[in-house]
């Protein structure tokens, strides 16, 4: 089992809009890096954190669930979706997305800038990166763990 944190912006789609809807498909990504990892390394009953951005307080706020395989993302298809992409061919689509199930909301979200301060425990954490702006990262199993240690989540 591999670890993510997936980023989304919460007046796009939120915690509580995976919660809702209990299974949704992650859709809109248009990195071919994020694309390859949706193909090549995501797995059904991959964990993945999720994580609230470009808001004011920016963190970790849930766990999901990876459900499927990758799979074109219709959303390249549709002239008239914020996400379209004329060079994308139904016959050679260019961007995949996965299927994602609400696990649980956290009591007590882990921003960013409590992260930061333990910056030391979270070498190597992409998010704490400079410059890193994927939507979706690998998480290690200790960063994992002292994520949900955080959290006051069991792991």
């Amino acid at each position: 089992m591999a670890y993510w944190l997936m980023k989304s912006e919460p007046d796009c789609f939120s915690i509580d809009d995976l919660a809702s809807k209990k299974t949704a498909p992650w859709d809109g990504v248009r990195n071919y890096q994020v694309r390859n990892m949706f193909r090549d390394d995501m797995q059904p009953g991959d964990l993945a954190f999720f994580y609230h951005s470009s808001c004011p307080q920016p963190g970790v706020v849930g766990l999901m669930e990876i459900v499927s395989r990758a799979y074109p993302d219709p959303t390249q298809f549709e002239p008239k979706h914020e996400h379209y992409d004329a060079r994308s061919k139904r016959e050679e689509p260019r961007w995949l997305l996965v299927d994602v199930k609400f696990k649980s909301k956290f009591e007590r979200p882990v921003l960013l800038d409590e992260l930061r301060k333990h910056e030391a425990k979270f070498t190597g954490l992409r998010i704490l990166e400079r410059g890193t702006r994927l939507s979706v990262t690998p998480v290690s199993a200790p960063h994992w763990k002292a994520i949900l240690k955080l959290a006051g989540e069991k792991a």
